[in-house]
């Protein structure tokens, strides 16, 4: 692939995984430059778009929101120690064990109610018992 090539938004989708209305809506958003366009109005986006666009592809496949990737964006697009980077992964990865935890929590409680309930027929459900019962 040239340096310097420039290519479709169906191209662009199919060389990064993304789907087309999700790279338009990045451009709507500002995560994603909008790139030139022709006389005829299509986009032309070049390496650098794609480039980006995996960026922003492979961030939200680790659980990044659009917010903490423009914040990362910009730490790319600035001067940057890899110190900042550092901290806003650890950030998101307390997060991320935060809704491990949460989750996990979500599964006992699940299993616990699941294993009382009999099945079959009965009128009576511990399930929807502690499905309509006020937390706390």
């Amino acid at each position: 692939m040239a340096q310097n090539r420039e290519f479709g938004i169906g191209e662009l989708s199919q060389r990064t995984a993304v789907n087309i209305e999700t790279i338009r809506y990045y451009e709507r958003v500002g995560l994603l430059p909008s790139p030139p366009r022709t006389q005829g109005g299509h986009r032309l986006y070049s390496s650098a778009h794609r480039k980006r666009l995996v960026f922003i592809r492979r961030s939200r496949e680790l659980g990044f929101t659009l917010d903490e990737i423009r914040n990362l964006l910009g730490l790319v697009e600035g001067s940057y120690a890899c110190g900042d980077v550092q901290e806003a992964a650890l950030a998101h990865l307390k997060h991320i064990r935060l809704k491990i935890a949460d989750l996990r929590r979500m599964e006992r409680t699940l299993a616990d109610t699941a294993a009382r309930c009999e099945g079959g027929t009965a009128a009576d459900c511990p399930i929807i018992d502690v499905l309509s019962r006020a937390p706390g």
